[in-house]
């Protein structure tokens, strides 16, 4: 697919490290599968990883986490 970012690279699997925030949590979550592009280096989750990563976060923010670092796990 062509990045919708840059308007030049075209993206290729490969793994991307996501930050993201709930409430005061902050999670970094390594090794997520993404579409990545070669130009930019933006990339783009499939809905389903997206779902995980956002349940990732949830679960961090109720077990009360100021700040974690997971590596994905479908």
């Amino acid at each position: 697919m062509k990045c919708v970012i840059c308007k030049h690279g075209e993206t290729a699997p490969g793994h991307v490290t996501v930050a993201a925030e709930r409430g005061g949590c902050t999670i970094i979550v390594k090794g997520v599968p993404a579409d990545v592009c070669a130009n930019c280096g933006e990339y783009y989750l499939s809905e389903t990883i997206a779902q995980r990563v956002f349940e990732m976060a949830d679960d961090a923010e109720k077990n009360g986490a100021e700040v974690e670092i997971r590596r994905y796990a479908a």
